[in-house]
């Protein structure tokens, strides 16, 4: 049967939105369960050394870093405030546990790097309230609210996919989405100085590359971060394969070790 051009044209046209819309639905975001889950294996392999994050709520210390106590899944810091607001939703959903004692001096030492109040039972009462499910739940909704949520909204708002995902999530994770030159709005602004994300018709990998600079930046600011190996050695790779949708199986490295999940 002879086609005429019009009707050949039409054919195409529906070709192309068929392509078009099958990739899109193939193309899962890090909201899918199971990306999920490899997005916190991920984070913790450069937070703990460890792809078993859900071995991290009763984690606690202090790094170091001026942010006082790091601890649980996605390092809460008492001198940042993400601890503070989880202790405050764990006395709000089981009023009268074991750290509701510590709000007072948590509000105190919040934006200082100082343990005063806090010393010396307050990470033995973390490790405790670490084994109650109300305050498991409650770390994982202030990582959602705080964190995850966020920057997956922010990076679908730039057309990228779960790696450009991933990328958004480990930067608020480690800077924060404050105000600041070294927080992720400003990492964020400063790749917009050299490259324009899909939704504003940018190339994905060429966007992702200067947000990774603009990361890599920010984080040899701070001398606690000159270690850049969880982009260099991790996700720069993801990229450099061309693995936009962090598809299995996964190998990088963090700090030296080698990672993988299949």
């Amino acid at each position: 049967m002879k086609i005429s051009g019009r009707l050949a044209a039409a054919l195409l046209a529906c070709a192309a939105l068929v392509t078009t819309t099958t990739g899109t639905a193939q193309a899962a975001d890090l909201t899918d369960p199971r990306l999920k889950d490899i997005a916190m294996q991920l984070v913790s392999s450069a937070e703990n050394s460890s792809l078993d994050w859900r071995a991290q709520f009763g984690y606690i210390e202090d790094i170091k870093d001026g942010r006082g106590y790091t601890a649980g899944i996605i390092g809460f810091c008492s001198g940042t405030g993400d601890m503070l607001d989880l202790v405050e939703l764990y006395k709000k959903r089981k009023p009268g546990n074991v750290l509701e004692k510590y709000l007072p001096a948590l509000r105190k030492v919040n934006g200082t790097p100082s343990h005063a109040g806090l010393d010396p039972n307050y990470t033995k009462d973390w490790k405790t309230a670490a084994k109650d499910s109300a305050f498991r739940a409650a770390q994982e909704s202030e990582r959602d609210r705080v964190y995850f949520n966020p920057a997956v909204k922010q990076a679908k708002s730039d057309g990228v996919r779960a790696l450009g995902q991933f990328a958004y999530y480990d930067a608020i994770v480690m800077h924060g989405n404050g105000g600041d030159r070294l927080s992720f709005s400003s990492i964020r602004k400063r790749a917009l100085g050299k490259a324009k994300p899909p939704s504003q018709g940018g190339n994905e990998t060429t966007w992702l590359n200067a947000f990774l600079d603009a990361r890599v930046w920010a984080m040899k600011q701070e001398p606690e971060h000159e270690d850049t190996s969880r982009v260099d050695t991790a996700q720069r790779v993801f990229l450099k394969n061309g693995n936009l949708d962090l598809k299995t199986p996964l190998r990088w490295k963090v700090y030296g070790d080698s990672y993988e999940i299949k």
